[in-house]
């Protein structure tokens, strides 16, 4: 089959009216929604709008590159993918696909632990092309080790210890649309699957419908059909520094501290030795009433960037927002939903699309505004006074 001709899709919002169109309805909330209120939800996005740039004219745009760093693996841009649960109910073997179109794009990926398609699944799938593993800490410590374990045999490049889900923020979408995987038979749930053959019938041609990394592989877990319940009972509200301590160790290999929203807890983790962190507040889904990402980003950065490397997430929607980032001192920004919408809108070639959609942006933005190396990129081309000092 031809892939589809993607050439009129020219921004991550087209991509997102195609993929709410296509994604069952309880799997699109999941993605697209933020906690309780949804106030911190839209702040990311809406502090990225409130940062203006500086029109450079007469300069010499010849020669621009994007390429750089990310936890010293090079990327074709400042961009890795977050780590997002349930990626392959957006898509049938979604984790996979959006795995390939990152190998190929070259920009990391960032499997889940509450992924569809197991970290084994992604290896194969991939042809063994390295991508990062996030570990949430889990009351069963041996599972955790066994996860750990496996991601090195997969040859994972970094593991992205996610800090910021002890206990589950309130989703309030979540619980009024039952959401399960695979979807319960419900009148509700069926009237709304009728309206979504692509989906059904890709998901009928897959054997990945529940969570890989888990079923079959955790201590007497056979059905995780709910998630919440699943949270509620193995996520480990105990988790501390120490815990990071004792990962770190048992990994040996690069690591990403994902979650932190203050400058305390960012000299905490620049004091574990982990290699990275990411300021990042779960999308909004987690603690309603947060500050946006990209508002602690100089913050963190002017206290910890020497020592330890900074990325965020949060409310990133264009090439211009990873700019703004960088100009802000994060090392590149992550991406969530951006992502998402391409995969439940076209499969892989939609998860191609949004980071060609990203390159672009970033790749003019940076030219209009006088520079020509993103490495280079810093405050110099922002507005003063309409960003966070």
């Amino acid at each position: 089959m031809s892939a589809p001709d993607l050439s009129r899709i020219t921004t991550i919002e087209d991509l997102r009216v195609v993929a709410k169109r296509r994604v069952p309805r309880m799997f699109y909330d999941y993605a697209d929604s933020g906690a309780w209120t949804e106030g911190t939800y839209r702040a990311n996005e809406e502090d990225f709008q409130k940062i203006k740039l500086r029109q450079r004219v007469a300069v010499n745009m010849e020669g621009r590159s994007l390429r750089t760093t990310l936890v010293g693996q090079d990327a074709a841009m400042p961009l890795a993918i977050a780590p997002t649960g349930l990626t392959g109910m957006q898509h049938a073997d979604g984790e996979i696909l959006a795995a390939r179109a990152c190998a190929e794009f070259g920009v990391p990926f960032t499997l889940s632990t509450m992924s569809i398609c197991s970290i084994e699944d992604v290896a194969a799938g991939t042809g063994g092309h390295p991508f990062w593993f996030q570990l949430y800490v889990m009351r069963d410590r041996g599972f955790i080790e066994a996860l750990i374990d496996r991601a090195k045999a997969a040859g994972c490049s970094a593991l992205v210890l996610t800090l910021d889900l002890q206990i589950m923020g309130q989703r309030h979408k979540d619980i009024k649309n039952g959401l399960s995987t695979p979807p319960k038979p419900t009148l509700a749930n069926l009237i709304n699957l009728a309206t979504k053959p692509r989906w059904c019938l890709g998901m009928l041609g897959t054997k990945r419908r529940t969570f890989g990394n888990i079923v079959g592989h955790a201590k007497g877990v056979s059905d995780m059909s709910s998630l919440s319940m699943w949270t509620a009972e193995q996520f480990d509200p105990c988790l501390s520094w120490a815990d990071v301590e004792w990962i770190k160790k048992r990994w040996g290999g690069k690591l990403i501290l994902k979650g932190i929203l203050d400058v305390e807890d960012a000299r905490m983790a620049a004091d574990t030795g982990a290699d990275a962190l990411v300021v990042s507040n779960h999308g909004g889904r987690q603690l309603d009433g947060a500050v946006s990402s990209i508002s602690l980003v100089p913050a963190i950065a002017d206290a910890v960037g020497s020592r330890i490397e900074v990325l965020m997430d949060g409310g990133v929607r264009s090439g211009q927002d990873v700019l703004k980032a960088v100009a802000l001192g994060a090392r590149g920004a992550m991406i969530g939903r951006s992502f998402l919408y391409g995969l439940g809108a076209f499969g892989q070639p939609g998860v191609k699309r949004a980071l060609e959609i990203l390159y672009k942006e970033m790749d003019v933005t940076m030219a209009l505004c006088g520079r020509t190396q993103v490495d280079k990129v810093d405050q110099g081309i922002l507005v003063p006074g309409t960003y966070p000092a």
